[in-house]
């Protein structure tokens, strides 16, 4: 396997360690990681060894080529059954997992030296992913919307692809009960008579749409009867311009800039609804998780995790991201009926909670064995 990080603290990294956990239970002799960092736990399985490399300075990109030469060098030195590299991290030529494609999203960001970074990253990614999706013999993706994205934006064959949803971690993210919620929120310091809407996600760039999440809380803000605070999770370098644009907006006493956070679990279960108005997300594991502990979530139509809300859940989906009113609006009805929103989503979080990463990495050998 390689990929970036394999660690359980979210996204496509918490699905890379579960599926390395999944494999290191099974038949195979070895698995292989080479990756910039692996988690403890991971690396002390008996059947795993890990092949370091270096990510110079911290950064993503400078790292990307090092990983690339390590885990093709890798791949041909031990001649190994199935090679699984995240997107573009590797051309091998065999298994290719789609997380995340560059190709399906132009990120945006703001101020010339942000700019100038962004574009020389996406030029990198983009060159590698085309590279290593066309010589591919299987390509994995995360959502029908991802594999949709492969075989437009790139030309794949819809016979090299297979969507395998992300599992979950029922005793990680379980169903929180409304008194279990009104401790966390005691335990985190929130007011425990004001709901919480949580946003989570990074703030480097604009591709999680807190920019107009922001601008429709400036909107319910100016209703009198509005009582909900946001709780956002995530730093990235936009965080210190959103502190100070929410200041100037006159909402930073609504709007709690939680940072990067460990644990997440309890944050989402302290929370009363999940909001998540992404221009482009390719599943939506944050999502995912909300709603196994019985949180609503709204979030764009266009998210891949979308594909699983039944039509009963329709008006937690926002149609179009760069609407603010069309968000406060979603918000808002939210607000009015909030105890029957919870409910109705009991179906979707039993059904979520119960597909496992146990249940994905099966899936997953299946696929790639056939």
């Amino acid at each position: 396997m390689i990929a970036g990080d394999f660690t359980p603290l979210g996204g496509m990294d918490r699905a890379n360690h579960a599926l390395a956990m999944h494999l290191s239970r099974g038949n195979a002799a070895v698995v292989h990681i080479v990756a910039h960092r692996v988690w403890r736990d991971l690396e002390e399985r008996p059947a795993v060894d890990v092949h370091p490399v270096r990510r110079p300075f911290g950064s993503h990109l400078l790292g990307s080529p090092f990983l690339a030469a390590a885990g093709e060098g890798a791949a041909r030195r031990l001649r190994p059954n199935h090679v699984i590299a995240n997107g573009g991290n590797a051309d091998t030529g065999d298994v290719t997992w789609i997380h995340y494609l560059h190709a399906a999203h132009v990120p945006q960001s703001y101020g010339l030296r942000r700019r100038l970074q962004t574009a020389a990253s996406h030029r990198y990614y983009l060159r590698r992913e085309k590279a290593a999706l066309r010589r591919a013999r299987l390509v994995l993706c995360n959502s029908e919307r991802t594999a949709l994205d492969v075989r437009d934006r790139l030309g794949i064959e819809p016979g090299r692809t297979r969507v395998v949803y992300y599992g979950s971690d029922g005793a990680q993210f379980p169903r929180v009960s409304v008194v279990e919620r009104a401790e966390l929120k005691r335990v985190l310091g929130w007011p425990g008579d004001r709901p919480v809407a949580l946003f989570v996600g990074a703030l480097g760039d604009r591709r999680k749409g807190f920019d107009r999440l922001l601008e429709a809380w400036v909107l319910l803000c100016r209703e009198p009867g509005w009582d909900v605070d946001l709780a956002v999770t995530g730093q990235g370098a936009e965080l210190p311009d959103w502190r100070r644009r929410a200041a100037a907006l006159g909402v930073e006493r609504r709007v709690k800039f939680l940072g990067f956070r460990t644990d997440i679990p309890r944050v989402i279960g302290a929370s009363d609804v999940m909001v998540h108005p992404a221009r482009y997300e390719a599943y939506g594991l944050g999502v995912h998780e909300a709603i196994c502990c019985g949180v609503p979530a709204i979030v764009s139509a266009r998210a891949g995790i979308a594909e699983l809300y039944p039509s009963s859940l329709a008006d937690l989906l926002i149609a179009d991201v760069e609407d603010p009113h069309g968000i406060a609006g979603r918000l808002s009805d939210w607000r009015k009926d909030i105890e029957g929103v919870a409910a109705r989503i009991s179906p979707l979080s039993d059904r979520l909670r119960a597909r496992t990463w146990s249940d994905m990495g099966a899936e997953i050998e299946q696929a790639i064995t056939a």
